[in-house]
């Protein structure tokens, strides 16, 4: 009885029906979890846009185009958004020379969906993740030569900030966190350059906020630390005290005299 042969089009049937099947399946799951992921986020961005509308858009416009009263934020990215709006500085109550940090108006939960909102009307600095904010293994010494290069001048060899021209200022570090470090690096507020990624790498931002956190650490054994600004604010300091003490002992002593 002789075999019969196999038709040379049944190994591409075969292989058409196995792709066939695997691909309906992927579909099947893809279309059971992806429709979830797309509502979620839109539904954010819809919420960030009405709190946008709502708190923003007098300043900045009804699309972030920006106006007389405010700059565009088309472009700041989400990083922006939460280092404004988290640390207070945004919105304004009314005009002012500069923004200063205070406790936010919203919840994390409305902070998220402004920045998804922000970031969904132009590319820019995304919130940095946890593994961009690790300092474990960041180099110290590194950090403090890149602080003392890039960011000193402003914010003193101390990070305890200083006087800049037109009544602005640096703002104090020392109660800074990380992600907030990292995301006036990638945003330049107000004064403060851009320090992108390709001017300073992620390890080097990194290496900066572990300098920063060291700082943040230290006591004064010696007594009063004076802001640590350096020998100015402690000559100042002896200045006024020992000239007081001059002129009490002088009057003291011409009293007695009379």
């Amino acid at each position: 009885m002789a075999l019969s042969r196999r038709h040379p089009a049944a190994v591409f049937a075969v292989l058409a029906i196995a792709l066939g099947t695997t691909g309906a399946a992927y579909a099947a799951v893809s279309a059971s979890t992806a429709p979830k992921q797309v509502v979620k986020s839109a539904t954010q961005v819809e919420q960030g846009k009405s709190l946008f509308l709502e708190g923003c858009s007098s300043c900045h416009g009804l699309a972030a185009q920006g106006s007389s009263d405010g700059p565009s934020l088309i472009g700041v990215g989400s990083a922006a958004v939460d280092f404004q709006v988290g640390s207070g500085r945004m919105p304004l109550a009314g005009p002012a020379v500069q923004a200063v940090s205070k406790p936010s108006q919203y919840s994390e939960s409305e902070i998220a969906a402004l920045a998804a909102y922000v970031a969904s009307v132009g590319p820019g600095p995304a919130i940095p993740t946890q593994d961009m904010l690790k300092t474990d293994g960041a180099d110290l010494a590194l950090g403090g030569e890149l602080f003392r290069t890039n960011c000193s001048q402003c914010h003193s060899v101390s990070g305890k900030g200083g006087a800049l021209s037109e009544g602005r200022w640096a703002p104090n570090l020392m109660g800074a966190d990380g992600k907030e470090m990292y995301e006036a690096m990638v945003t330049g507020p107000q004064n403060m350059p851009i320090f992108s990624d390709k001017t300073i790498t992620v390890e080097e931002k990194q290496a900066i906020i572990r300098y920063l956190q060291e700082l943040q650490k230290q006591e004064s054994p010696g007594g009063a630390a004076l802001g640590r600004l350096g020998p100015v604010t402690e000559g100042l300091f002896l200045f006024i005290v020992g000239l007081g003490a001059l002129i009490v002992v002088a009057v003291w002593i011409g009293a007695k005299a009379k």
